[in-house]
């Protein structure tokens, strides 16, 4: 993957699974800070290029509660239902 930038990268393994920014940052040895930030550049590049980019949202472990109208790709912060902080980070997959 050497020749390859971390866009690159990030597109590649979206297309063949789901991830989550943590296993991204895993694959791609980064700090899933800023793999968060360059998500949003590969959304882009992806619905130019005619693609789907597809986010599975965030979901709270403990009422269920699902963060399907967040805009943000970070995972929040804690649950507007349960005030708690129990929750499943959002994952992503490109759709060709």
């Amino acid at each position: 993957m050497e020749s390859h930038t971390i866009r690159q990268g990030i597109i590649s393994l979206l297309s063949e699974q789901e991830l989550d920014a943590r296993d991204l940052s895993q694959e791609l040895g980064l700090k899933e800070k800023d793999i968060y930030e360059h998500l949003a550049h590969v959304a882009r590049s992806v619905a130019a290029s005619r693609g789907r980019f597809v986010v599975t949202p965030s979901q709270c472990l403990l009422c269920g509660y699902v963060f399907k109208d967040r805009r943000r790709l970070t995972r929040p912060g804690r649950c507007p239902q349960c005030r708690r902080s129990k929750l499943q980070n959002p994952s992503f997959r490109i759709l060709t």
